[in-house]
């Protein structure tokens, strides 16, 4: 209904600017007519993309109200030890210092009829949700919007790249599969004169520098935060591992040292016993936690998950076939499996991540950028932890 009446209020605006090529006698006149024609109708919009919800029943854009206080930088964070938090400023506060170069001017004219590319990272549950998301509010601006998924293939998102340059879209999503090799992605695409937006992963400090804004969850914030939860659970003692991401993206680094880190500052009696990246599997997380369970034994008193998903259900079969009900479980959410284990008492806390926000929210900065608003240079979607209290506001899950 909504993506209809935006191809209907366009035709209507198209008619009106028939006769705006007459009264300003050419063509000049005709196309500053119908970009301003063009924007005023798109702004006329934002009003039903701010109403759109998701699946969740939750807003569907939400921009976090409160930006958290960035630490001035250090003169070189990588000589610091990587259990400082400031160790990991350089990727935590990613643009927050940029330096934008051969940035594209807002052509100013309005987001609807735009081609849009989005290149996501790989298939998932929460993939399929984000694009959903993104969809949603591309329709509302009616614009040529396509998503690519190179399944967790740097090689494949390269191609992609390159293919979506060719297309000459009006403007370039990219999830940054591997934090390190973004630089040189974002300045291929902006060399190749591409408007750029980055979002829900975060790439190296440098990849700011070559893109318009970058739009996503505060992952290293939502760690801090959550750690906070998790230790005061654990009486701030103990030991912990965590099963990890895939290495290289930057929730591999936000999910596992953002907490340890943390952690080694509020809570430094704190242990750290192991930390592994299993996959995405079940069965091989449940391995992973049945072999620290033997070698551990009743020193393992928490774990910590990048995925309230697969490895959280392999983390809860692992638990209750050793008969341990005393870890506490804490992971990134919020899947419907996720939310389940928060209900059922297996998962202390998990954090809100909205995954058809996250699309979302990339789309709707990109019609802003579009409509001339000046933007900045993060985007943040808000920090929240969901626990057994509030669980039951987030039915139905996203994904």
């Amino acid at each position: 209904m909504k993506k209809t009446f935006s191809l209907l209020f366009v035709l209507v605006l198209a008619l009106a600017f028939t006769g705006a090529v007459f009264a300003n006698g050419g063509s000049e006149g005709s196309a500053e007519s119908a970009d301003s024609g063009n924007l005023e109708a798109s702004l006329a919009l934002d009003s039903a993309v701010a109403a759109l919800t998701a699946a969740d029943g939750q807003p569907l854009i939400k921009v976090s109200g409160t930006s958290r206080v960035v630490p001035a930088r250090p003169a070189d964070p990588e000589a610091l030890s990587e259990d400082d938090p400031l160790h990991w400023w350089d990727m935590e506060f990613a643009g927050e210092n940029s330096v934008k170069k051969n940035i594209p001017e807002s052509p100013k004219d309005g987001a609807i009829g735009k081609k849009v590319i989005m290149i996501v990272h790989g298939d998932h549950p929460w993939t399929t949700a984000c694009i959903n998301g993104a969809t949603k509010v591309a329709d509302v601006y009616d614009m040529d919007f396509k998503a690519l998924s190179p399944n967790w293939d740097l090689a494949v998102q390269n191609q992609m790249i390159d293919q979506a340059i060719n297309e000459h879209p009006d403007l370039l999503l990219l999830i940054p599969l591997d934090a390190k090799t973004a630089p040189q992605q974002a300045r291929k695409i902006n060399q190749a004169g591409v408007p750029l937006i980055m979002f829900n992963t975060l790439p190296e400090a440098a990849a700011m520098d070559y893109c318009i804004a970058w739009t996503g969850p505060d992952d290293f914030g939502q760690f801090r935060k959550l750690s906070h939860l998790w230790a005061d659970k654990l009486g701030k003692t103990g030991g912990v591992a965590y099963v990890q991401h895939a290495p290289g993206g930057s929730p591999y680094f936000a999910r596992y040292w953002g907490p340890r880190s943390e952690l080694a500052v509020y809570a430094p009696d704190i242990k750290v016993l192991d930390a592994q990246a299993p996959g995405f599997e079940a069965d091989k997380t449940q391995q992973l936690v049945s072999d620290w369970l033997t070698r551990f034994g009743d020193e393992l008193t928490g774990i910590c998950a990048a995925d309230d998903s697969a490895q959280a259900l392999g983390i809860t079969e692992a638990l209750k076939k050793a008969g341990r009900e005393d870890v506490v479980v804490i992971a990134a959410g919020n899947s419907k499996q996720g939310m389940d284990l928060v209900k059922e008492g297996k998962l202390f806390a998990i954090t809100y991540q909205t995954a058809e926000g996250d699309g979302a929210l990339a789309v709707k900065t990109a019609a802003d950028w579009f409509n001339g608003v000046d933007l900045p240079p993060v985007r943040n979607l808000p920090q929240h932890m969901i626990t057994a209290d509030d669980v039951e506001d987030f039915y139905p899950p996203q994904w």
